[in-house]
């Protein structure tokens, strides 16, 4: 399998950037191992849900909007009949399902992932996301899809910060975005 070249390559520089005294915001790009979406029917939502949770290796499927945990990675259902599995680590290999079950599509290479962490982190997000990233409101374990300037995303809440998935064709324009407002918080480049 070729080995794919971040999208961001060349552009995300590692160091401290802008206001001084300690970064409020801290970004890492995270290497997408797997990313696999499987998308159900209306009328095999509960089986494609098993699937899905088996091939993430949780118990079940998580509810709508939320997002579930294992050692091999995490399972998100980003839309009332998707979830999408994704990884950091292992490559995880997407199941053999019937067409009247669902759809297995793989995303690998689609998206670019960013952990975006820092006691600023929910207002840079806020800049540019039409969410309320309070913690009653989105708490850990939430995602949502949203829109970054006009252009699909999804976000997720973690225990330490925030997981954000841009399109990788417009990865580079929404990180320059990110890059330049994060300065007034200081911002830290991992």
């Amino acid at each position: 399998m070729a080995k794919t070249v971040s999208a961001l390559h060349g552009h995300m520089k590692k160091g401290r950037y802008g206001a001084s005294g300690t970064p409020g915001v801290i970004i890492e790009e995270v290497r997408v191992a797997t990313l696999v979406q499987l998308a159900a029917w209306p009328e095999t939502h509960s089986e494609a849900g098993k699937l899905a949770a088996r091939m993430a290796g949780v118990r079940a499927a998580p509810g709508r909007g939320k997002v579930k945990r294992s050692k091999k990675g995490e399972l998100l259902s980003i839309d009332p009949l998707k979830w999408w599995v994704i990884s950091d680590h292992e490559e995880i290999s997407a199941p053999s399902v019937p067409v009247k079950t669902g759809m297995v599509l793989d995303l690998s290479d689609a998206r670019t992932w960013l952990r975006i962490r820092g006691a600023k982190a929910e207002m840079l997000l806020n800049h540019f996301l039409p969410l309320d990233f309070r913690k009653d409101v989105f708490s850990e374990d939430d995602v949502a899809s949203t829109g970054f300037h006009h252009i699909g995303v999804t976000v997720w809440r973690a225990k330490d910060g925030f997981n954000l998935l841009l399109p990788r064709s417009f990865a580079l324009s929404l990180w320059e975005l990110l890059e330049t407002s994060a300065h007034q918080y200081g911002l830290e480049v991992k």
